[in-house]
């Protein structure tokens, strides 16, 4: 940009040239090729105005710079490697087993050594999105916290959840004591080893031991924890900010009190009046958890507490209200996709490497806090396991799920480090806390089955409580089929035929018609008469196939919704549906027809995609185990289907190669003893193999096979549209045979759901 430099020897009068020459300046920068013109204009002006002011007027050029020495500085340069860094860094750590977040943490941790010699990612745009990624990361934590899990175990829960938040607590206060730090930094030192991230618990799935009381009662321990370490944070921050005296900190106390009563029950009701009035729009869900996270922070500054305690509370008030959804789904996808790995980044830029070498003291506080969380979770585990009589093993297990540290611990941190409450050296201790626990907990978790004795598993039932049968009457199905494409119409009433007549049931095609604000719209009308001739064609194929049908139109808001609550009217059985893959932006964002359709509905849903029709199926794969599945259901589905072909069905279950062949045989013998109460005749084949690749494991045996049935079990969002889980998608991606996806009821995923999302935005 083009400058006027104007020296004033006599400055009478320097109001009036210095208004001048802005004025100048601004006709330089509107007119860039007209600099020497501007110039000349405003010392004609400035002359005619004072002649007898002696004035040095100097006009200076820059040299234009290039675009490629500008861009350092323009903000979507920064952005652009940061960017680079989230996709490139967490594919390389996952190929050595490592968290994502430990790369992030170090790639920052260079960058804020180097990065103004060697890449300039100094930007507003990337701290906004850090300053984002600091919020949704708490309102995540609150979000992903399952007041549920209280319910079954809630005597254990309690018992461990304070164990496992007070014992850590005291030691951190003991251990920050002696290093010169204050009660009120000690005690915000002790409440951040005492919190906990559920980072371990794919391990703990892999291994087929999700489903026990001990893993219950850690998960349930992280709401514990986690809500005890946001409300000390609260009162530590504000304390120090404020030098609180007593009648002030009561003071603080109710006000905290009320603004907790005010989010929990009026946040929820306000929410759930919202979404009755409006409808089931997932961007106005969206929009409204939006303002509810941001009306939640202007509330906590109000009352003189952190924006993040308000920000983790609302996380809690929109799960009671939205409970498991699509759209809880895409919130956090999006947060774990762009603005947390940012934050983790900006996080490792703030760590000074150099403390480390200046003073012993710091290394040796980092080596205390450490061990006296490694310690302080030992010693709280090992009282559980005396206090509710757990085994060793599952003694071991507790403390590694309680160990690693993300969410909260993290956010904290960084707040104490920016109010002043933590200096930069006990900040580079926690965060090199953090990265630690990352490690050390999934290492301890994955080393402790393998040395599991099989006949403790027997006794225990840790591989056959992963499974459980299926409570949905399978014996006289009501199903029913949405249809809306005449070219799959065919082969999904053709299966739907096959499943109701060897169950003495019936279906139910389905049309749906988007509703109109005037029910006497012509667009209205012509979506009637096309979806009438669909149904139409449906009948007469299922007369063909001898089947009872019963056609129903219906006009609704959204397809979704109208499919849903079609089934529950007609207490249906089972909803039969094809697969369609559409790939536009919102279905990447919001889910589609069909992941709405699994999330709300009351009864399983089968998404198919089939390549042949399924009176030609002879050989059907079922995979269990590894690619996470909760419920015999699939087996039970791929029976009905079977018999009436008269096909075989093959069970599938994968294990690592450092599998025992004490617990193959072991494993082998219960899935054996499950099946067989599912079916009295043709009992399925039990097929275990050892693979360390679960995909091409599944992709391998799936060549042999006419259908292969797979379980819908949500987890992220897919570039197909659907929020299954990673090996799901991959699956499926890329199989050449016929598929079914089998989704069951919200209910009946509940822990898997909430334990899987509790690590999903650690494993980034």
């Amino acid at each position: 940009m083009n400058c006027l430099f104007i020296d004033f020897i006599d400055t009478e009068d320097s109001n009036t040239y210095l208004r001048m020459a802005c004025s100048c300046l601004h006709k330089i920068t509107s007119h860039g090729n007209f600099a020497t013109w501007a110039f000349n204009s405003a010392k004609h002006t400035i002359a005619s105005i004072h002649p007898n002011n002696a004035m040095d007027l100097k006009l200076q050029v820059p040299t234009p710079q290039s675009n490629f020495s500008r861009s350092g500085n323009e903000p979507f340069f920064p952005l652009v490697i940061v960017l680079l860094i989230i996709l490139v860094i967490p594919i390389l750590l996952k190929k050595l087993k490592l968290p994502g977040l430990v790369g992030l943490v170090l790639v920052g941790v260079f960058l804020g050594q180097f990065s103004s010699k060697l890449l300039p990612i100094q930007s507003s745009v990337v701290d906004l999105l850090s300053e984002i990624g600091l919020f949704y990361l708490m309102f995540v934590a609150g979000l992903e916290t399952e007041i549920k899990l209280f319910r079954n175990y809630r005597n254990q829960l309690l018992g461990f959840g304070s164990l496992t938040f007070s014992v850590p607590l005291i030691l951190g206060v003991i251990i920050a004591l002696p290093f010169g730090l204050n009660w009120n930094q000690a005690v915000l030192i002790g409440s951040l080893l005492s919190s906990h991230t559920f980072l371990a618990y794919p391990i703990i799935n892999y291994w087929g031991i999700s489903r026990n009381e001990f893993v219950y009662v850690t998960a349930g321990a992280t709401v514990f924890t986690n809500i005890g370490a946001v409300l000390l944070l609260a009162f530590c921050v504000a304390t120090h900010e404020k030098e609180l005296q007593f009648w002030q900190f009561i003071i603080l106390i109710n006000n905290l009190l009320i603004y907790c009563l005010v989010i929990f029950f009026g946040l929820e009701r306000l929410g759930k009046e919202f979404f009755r009035r409006f409808g089931e729009d997932e961007v106005n869900h969206f929009l409204f958890i939006l303002w509810t996270v941001f009306l939640a922070g202007v509330g906590a500054q109000i009352i003189g507490i952190e924006i993040i305690v308000g920000v983790f509370l609302a996380g809690l008030t929109v799960h009671n209200v939205i409970g498991s959804g699509p759209v809880k789904n895409k919130i956090t996808f999006i947060g774990s996709a762009l603005f947390i790995p940012i934050f983790f980044i900006k996080l490792g830029m703030l760590i000074n490497v150099a403390s480390f070498t200046e003073s012993l003291s710091i290394l040796w506080f980092t080596i205390s806090v450490i061990l006296g969380l490694i310690i302080g979770k030992l010693i709280a585990a090992l009282v559980a396991k005396l206090l509710y009589r757990y085994k060793w093993q599952e003694m071991l297990i507790i403390w590694s799920l309680s160990i690693p540290k993300v969410g909260v611990t993290l956010s904290a941190t960084l707040v104490g480090y920016r109010s002043g409450l933590l200096d930069i050296n006990v900040f580079n201790s926690l965060i090199i806390l953090v990265v630690f626990t990352c490690i050390i907990g999934p290492m301890i978790a994955n080393q402790v089955p393998i040395g599991w004795n099989p006949a403790l598993i027997a006794d225990s039932g840790l591989i056959a409580s992963d499974y459980t049968v299926p409570k949905t009457n399978i014996n006289s199905l009501t199903i029913v089929v949405p249809i809306h494409n005449p070219q799959t119409q065919q082969y999904l009433i053709e299966m739907a035929a096959l499943l109701a007549r060897q169950t003495n049931g019936q279906i139910a095609p389905l049309a749906v018609t988007a509703a109109t604000a005037h029910m006497d719209a012509q667009r209205l009308d012509n979506s009637i008469r096309r979806n009438e001739q669909i149904l139409g064609r449906a009948i007469a194929l299922s007369r063909v196939l001898d089947v009872k049908a019963e056609p129903l139109l219906r006009i609704d808001n959204t397809f979704a919704q109208g499919i849903s609550r079609t089934a529950k009217e007609r207490k249906a059985n089972l909803i039969l549906m094809g697969w369609g893959k559409r790939t536009s932006l919102r279905a990447r964002l919001f889910g589609n027809v069909v992941d709405s359709v699994v999330w709300s509905s009351h009864c399983p849903v089968a998404v198919t995609r089939l390549v042949e029709s399924p009176q030609k199926i002879q050989r059907i794969l079922v995979p269990l185990g590894n690619l996470p599945a909760y419920s015999l259901y699939p087996v039970k589905f791929a029976q009905v289907l079977a018999e009436t072909n008269q096909a075989q069905v093959t069970v599938l279950n994968i294990c690592k190669r450092h599998t025992s062949s004490d617990t193959i045989s072991l494993r082998r013998s219960q899935l054996s003893s499950l099946v067989s109460k599912l079916a009295n005749t043709n009992l399925p084949d039990i097929q275990i193999i050892v693979y360390e690749n679960v995909i091409q494991a599944i992709l391998q045996a799936a060549r042999l096979y006419d259908l292969v049935i797979l379980p819908f079990i949500h987890n992220s969002s897919s570039n197909s549209g659907l929020t299954v889980s990673d090996v799901t998608y991959q699956v499926t991606s890329q199989l050449t045979c016929s598929i079914v996806m089998l989704g069951e009821p919200y209910e009946s995923q509940l822990f898997a759901l909430t334990t899987s999302s509790f690590s999903s935005i650690a494993t980034i």
